[in-house]
């Protein structure tokens, strides 16, 4: 090897290259465009005076055996590397798209039918954020995809939701009419009956004796124990109630009992909103090997697979992603600052300012009570801190009477702006249409009634920032993982780096595309090359020029 930055040639040769009316090129000049253009292959070559060159076409021969007359000493290789061929072929066939990379149900509508039509209509995957909307709400969007998509697959949000089980249970009533057959089962802690009832419905042997599931589910888990109750059958004791219950038949409980609750998983290492802030090095291995124990344990057919959410926001932690062995990757963060996601321009703008470190935990709305966190952006809003305050008033205090007079007056002027009384009337309202039960409780338990109201802030500080309410800025909760800010630093200086720019589709392709041009950096690299500086370091490219790349 030379110098540092310099490709240098092996002291073996792989085989030999001869021109075949393209001439070589020197390496210096030509190795990032030959790196670039993904679906031709190229060789490292020597010339006569010893210097590199890259060689295109022509004709190669690979061995130990001499060189034909005239022929190049070959000392590198780097295969085509189609971006629709990163991932795996398995997940893009069962799933019919041509791109492994998928869009995050972003909540309360922010990954909204424009982020998933535009994924669609591009050969990608996106899944429409029903979390926290009502029925009608997820119904409406159902209505839409349908009509824009028709054919195309999508798929939808199904939540955990621990302090509003009627509201899931309505949602798979929801999916099962309307024949919504992909779901994202996200913030899941344990198997509901809801989700299990939504994998089981109709589920029957074709008479070839294949197993047929309509619906399918693509579960998100951080956890070993949650995924492996994921990658097995749904539990014998949830199947005898599905039965009792009518909802599923003695042979369809049957059935069930040789498929997996989930054929495919993403691993949600540190992400935005709900996570455990588990490192992708360290979890997707551990999840891969789960994979590979449950398969061998149980034989299915097709078998388990494996994608990466959490950190993906770069062609690198993309390429890290594909290299380590996940079947696809999906985004979060960087979606919620796309000019289609359904939030205000404030929320982007702010995300196109925040770096890797502008992120903290905060208390989650959904699970209040549980002291389940989740990740939001810090930097612009006191948001975080707020919510963290409320919930130390929570653990302290069994009922808003209990709570200290000068707190009580603080939270009331600063967070809330009203009496906390005031606030109680309006939880009343809010679930006299959600879920009236919820009040019903909370009337004969103080402390609960307390959780609901201070789940009043929590809940409505996404609805300010959503929609840009501007005397609420420094209470908006932004969902917001350390990838946006990856993200923001990769674009400094590109189109990118323009909010009007930043169309989930341009995002996804572009961070696909570099993806695989480092894939094949990585392969001359594992050949003993050193890369020029810079040669390695793709670059963010506006759609039109993209396209012609990836054609």
């Amino acid at each position: 090897m030379h110098a540092s930055g310099q490709l240098t040639q092996s002291e073996s040769a792989l085989g030999w290259w001869s021109a075949d009316g393209e001439a070589p090129q020197p390496v210096e000049s030509f190795i990032a465009e030959a790196l670039a253009d993904l679906r031709r292959p190229f060789y490292i070559v020597t010339l006569r005076d010893g210097s590199l060159a890259v060689g295109r076409g022509g004709v190669a021969q690979v061995g130990e055996q001499g060189p034909p007359a005239g022929a190049r000493k070959i000392v590198g290789h780097v295969p085509a590397c189609k971006v629709e061929n990163l991932g795996d072929p398995s997940f893009l066939e069962a799933h019919r798209i041509r791109y492994a990379y998928l869009t995050g149900a972003m909540a309360n509508g922010i990954g909204s039918t424009e982020v998933v039509t535009a994924m669609g209509r591009a050969g990608m995957l996106g899944f429409f954020g029903s979390a926290g909307l009502l029925p009608a709400e997820v119904e409406a969007a159902i209505d839409r995809l349908e009509r824009d998509l028709g054919e195309t697959p999508f798929g939808f949000n199904l939540i955990h939701s621990p302090n509003e089980p009627n509201l899931e249970a309505a949602v798979v009533e929801l999916y099962l009419r309307r024949g919504v057959h992909l779901v994202e089962a996200s913030a899941y802690l344990d198997l509901t009956l809801p989700i299990i009832r939504y994998r089981c419905n109709g589920i029957h042997r074709r008479p070839s004796g294949e197993i047929v599931t309509p619906n399918q589910i693509i579960a998100k888990a951080s956890r070993v124990e949650v995924a492996t109750k994921f990658f097995s059958p749904p539990p014998e004791a949830r199947l005898r109630e599905l039965v009792a219950m009518g909802e599923i038949t003695e042979a369809q409980a049957a059935l069930a009992a040789s498929i997996p609750m989930a054929q495919d998983l993403t691993v949600e290492a540190d992400s935005a909103g709900h996570t455990d802030n588990r490192p992708a090095l360290a979890v997707l291995p551990t999840m891969l090997s789960l994979r590979d124990r449950m398969q061998s344990r149980y034989e299915y057919e097709p078998r388990l697979r494996v994608g990466l959410a959490g950190g993906i926001s770069t062609p690198a932690s993309a390429a890290a992603a594909f290299a380590m062995g996940a079947g696809y990757v999906l985004t979060g963060s960087v979606n919620q600052a796309s000019v289609e996601a359904d939030t205000s321009d404030f929320v982007r703008e702010m995300l196109a300012g925040a770096g890797q470190a502008d992120i903290m935990m905060a208390p989650a709305a959904d699970m209040f009570e549980m002291g389940v966190k989740l990740q939001v952006l810090k930097r612009g809003t006191m948001f975080g801190m707020r919510a963290s305050k409320l919930y130390d008033l929570y653990r302290s205090c069994s009922s808003i009477e209990d709570i200290p007079v000068a707190e009580r007056s603080m939270i009331e002027k600063n967070f809330f702006r009203a009496s906390l009384e005031e606030i109680w009337e309006k939880t009343i309202a809010f679930f006299d249409e959600r879920d009236p039960s919820q009040i019903e409780r909370a009337r004969k338990d103080p402390k609960r009634k307390m959780g609901l109201i201070f789940r009043w802030y929590l809940g409505m500080s996404s609805i300010w920032a959503n929609s840009g309410e501007p005397t609420r800025k420094m209470d908006y909760q932004i969902w917001c993982g350390p990838a946006m800010g990856a993200f923001n630093e990769w674009v400094a200086g590109s189109p990118l780096e323009l909010l009007r720019n930043r169309t989930v589709v341009t995002m996804a392709l572009n961070i696909l595309h570099g993806a695989a041009v480092l894939s094949r950096v990585h392969a001359l690299r594992c050949q003993g090359a050193r890369i020029p500086s810079g040669a390695g370091s793709p670059r963010p490219l506006d759609l039109e020029t993209l396209m012609e790349r990836i054609r």
